[in-house]
């Protein structure tokens, strides 16, 4: 994957992490990683905290969208938004835990749901019920939930997000090159129209201001044989 022209994202992200899942054994001396610095290009990131030794990361900050909800929103707000989101999707692929809070606009209700492949995060709130709604998050939470694949000459997205198995395979090179393009967001504008409503129509990317990006991830540790996924 390489990364895109989205608008500015320089701004830091605000991370901790440590070397090991459980909260009392990242309590013990040598466990913190403490504040990381990332590198500047978006797909490295995931993997150099896993480099690091990482399997904890906690964002500091909650990640508000409902204030880049709206296609007239900050471009370096949402671009900022969409950053921290596509590191929370390549740290769910390599299977590190990560605590975040999420705040999402009211409506729709099930907004969530776009986003229940990722690690659940620590606060939620926007839907009606959010304690419900973090829950079922939590409840129905695994690997591999919502994941894309590269095979020769074809691309497989594989999403069970809804409760049942939704597969499809993209082979036209253009839907390929829109994925690498969305990988870490792009401007509306500069996807074909086509392809952007057949992505937006399935629910495989979000619209974070005048930003999409791919929401599957490209798994990084399987759970079970990569043929029974």
């Amino acid at each position: 994957m390489t990364t895109t022209t989205a608008p500015d994202s320089s701004r830091a992200l605000a991370l901790r992490a440590w070397r090991d899942y459980d909260e009392d054994a990242c309590a013990l001396p040598g466990m913190s990683l403490g504040a990381v610095d990332l590198p500047a290009a978006p797909d490295e990131q995931a993997a150099h905290l896993w480099e690091l030794g990482a399997r904890r990361v906690e964002f500091t900050e909650e990640l508000d969208l409902t204030a880049v909800g709206d296609p007239e929103a900050d471009p370096d707000a949402a671009a900022h938004a969409v950053r921290r989101l596509c590191l929370i999707r390549d740290l769910t692929a390599r299977a590190v835990l990560v605590q975040w809070q999420l705040r999402l606009p009211s409506e729709p209700d099930d907004g969530w749901r776009d986003l229940s492949h990722l690690q659940p995060p620590r606060t939620l709130t926007g839907p009606a019920d959010a304690a419900a709604a973090l829950a079922q998050w939590r409840n129905a939470h695994y690997l591999c939930k919502c994941l894309w694949r590269q095979g020769p000459g074809f691309v497989q997205i594989r999403d069970r997000r809804w409760g049942e198995l939704r597969r499809f395979t993209a082979e036209e090179p253009e839907y390929q090159e829109a994925i690498t393009q969305l990988s870490y967001g792009a401007p509306l504008a500069s996807v074909p129209k086509a392809i952007a409503d057949d992505f937006l129509a399935e629910r495989l990317v979000s619209r974070t201001g005048p930003l999409l990006w791919w929401l599957p991830y490209r798994v990084n540790r399987w759970i079970q044989e990569a043929m029974a996924v």
